[in-house]
């Protein structure tokens, strides 16, 4: 047991569930409305979205996991740091388009937007569904990252997670998004500190950045750096990524606690400053193999760095950051969640005629379903299959891409082609993990002699396109209804 560590870590872990309750006044609103319980009152600035964004997007699996990545693969590691720069102008120019359509009509969640844009509720289910089934292990993956840095004081067994969880279910329960929103802004404070910190004493203790290279290049010397065969695996998953990245439910949730859309165009502009953060984030994993940390547990690589290279007192208050860290995005995902199934599921398909005070109360119950659920995979499941199903996630989630992105832009699609769509991607997604039996998510294509790899999420998403192209015009030659359009042209425009 690291009894200074721990003595850190709980101080600001107690600091963070206090604010996380206290969140419930902030900015008051009637939390038995899902707008206000699950959008935070759509009433978010620029400050407050950039952190909640940025908790959002950068957790505490990220801080493990990348660096991780670079620590036991070398160079493909770095994929993570061209995404997130990709990612970005998509933002600036799709995701005001999905606020005011969103804030025009009411609209909680993409599928929300996807039943009224395309008049189908099996095709708002689907999309419904997929966000579910793609945060769940999402989720998971937060307490892997929380389980690494416990382990690493000395806290181990299962009752450290089930303790945060507890606290972390009841102030999301009582709080909603306001509470994540307000812990992000000391979460990334908390980071922000770790990563500078990393950045300058461990490459002063072990001989400079020169030395860190070196030191890595002779440990991995075929993927220290890319060969040519893996650029297009490398540039499909960066691409395929930064696609994926606004589909998942809590980015969509992000963005639409917004107050304007221009709040949205301002954090485009300024979330980059967290790219150069995860730059150097990632090479935090080459900095462990310098400092000669050995172990065949990739992820726990970096908390092994931190125990080795800085005082106890500061292992706890970085171990603290990771934490907090696994806690905000988690929330924000299980709250996500439970808007999409209060609205599209429950709401759709079980009691339409439900109250305003109803609706709440079960994306309330359905958050805490989400976290019971995230601690049955950690708890009940090795960690490797929370990560095999991530790996599903990002392909399931892009197959949503042509009717929530694609659909901001154009009705051109029929809504039934979008459905058959969505499913060949799905299948021929997961069939391509099944086939790497989960340990990749590139798949190589053999066609013509030639070997094609790229991110099967990829493959996928060009399987669905195909179909919803061919199918489109197989529905409109045979003059299928296309269903009629809530929305009209001024909605994305809206201010």
């Amino acid at each position: 047991m690291n009894w200074t560590a721990i003595s850190v870590f709980i101080i600001f872990f107690l600091l963070v569930t206090v604010m996380g309750f206290y969140a419930a006044r902030w900015r008051s609103g009637n939390l038995n409305e899902l707008h206000e319980w699950g959008l935070g009152g759509r009433r978010f600035g620029t400050v407050v979205t950039w952190f909640l964004l940025g908790g959002d997007l950068y957790t505490a699996y990220t801080f493990i996991a990348v660096p991780a990545l670079l620590y036991g693969a070398g160079a493909t590691g770095f994929f993570a740091v061209p995404y997130t720069i990709v990612v970005y102008p998509f933002i600036f120019i799709v995701m005001p388009r999905m606020w005011s359509v969103a804030r025009k009509h009411g609209y909680i969640t993409a599928a929300d937007f996807v039943r009224g844009r395309f008049d189908s509720k099996t095709l708002a289910l689907m999309v419904a569904l997929t966000g579910i089934l793609a945060t769940m292990p999402y989720i998971a993956l937060q307490l892997v990252g929380m389980q690494a840095v416990l382990a690493a004081m000395g806290l181990k067994g299962d009752w450290p997670i089930l303790i945060a969880f507890i606290i972390l279910a009841a102030y999301t329960y009582s709080s909603g998004l306001r509470a994540p929103a307000m812990i992000a802004v000391v979460k990334d404070l908390m980071i922000y500190i770790t990563v500078i910190a990393v950045v300058i004493i461990v490459p002063m203790k072990l001989g400079g950045f020169g030395n860190i290279f070196h030191a890595a290049q002779h440990a991995l010397p075929k993927t220290f750096v890319l060969a040519p065969a893996a650029y297009a695996p490398y540039a499909t998953l960066a691409l395929g990524s930064a696609l994926a990245l606004f589909l998942y439910p809590h980015s969509v949730t992000g963005v639409l606690s917004s107050s304007s859309r221009n709040v949205i165009k301002r954090n485009a502009a300024l979330l980059p400053a967290y790219s150069l953060v995860l730059a150097f984030l990632t090479l935090i994993g080459y900095m462990a193999i310098a400092a000669g940390i050995h172990t065949k547990n990739n992820t726990a690589a970096i908390p092994m760095l931190f125990l080795k290279e800085f005082p106890n007192w500061f292992t706890g208050f970085a171990f603290a950051a990771i934490a907090i860290g696994a806690l905000v995005p988690a929330a924000i995902m299980s709250i996500a969640a439970a808007n999409l199934f209060t609205r599209n599921i429950y709401k759709e398909y079980i009691n339409p005629n439900c109250t305003d005070h109803q609706e709440a109360r079960m994306a309330k119950l359905i958050s805490l379903a989400v976290k019971v659920g995230a601690l049955v995979f950690v708890v009940g499941l090795p960690s490797t299959f929370a990560i095999n199903l991530q790996l599903l996630g990002g392909v399931w989630i892009l197959q949503t891409l042509p009717p929530v992105i694609v659909g901001l832009y154009t009705r051109w699609f029929h809504r039934h082609a979008l459905t058959l769509g969505w499913l060949v991607g799905m299948v021929v997604g997961t069939s391509m993990a099944v086939a790497n039996h989960f340990k990749s998510s590139v798949y190589a294509l053999h066609i013509g002699g030639h070997v094609y790899a790229a991110y099967a999420a990829v493959w996928a998403l060009i399987a669905n396109f195909v179909v919803a192209i061919v199918l489109t015009w197989v529905f409109n030659a045979a003059k299928v209804h296309q269903g009629n359009d809530q929305t009209v042209a001024a909605d994305y425009h809206m201010m």
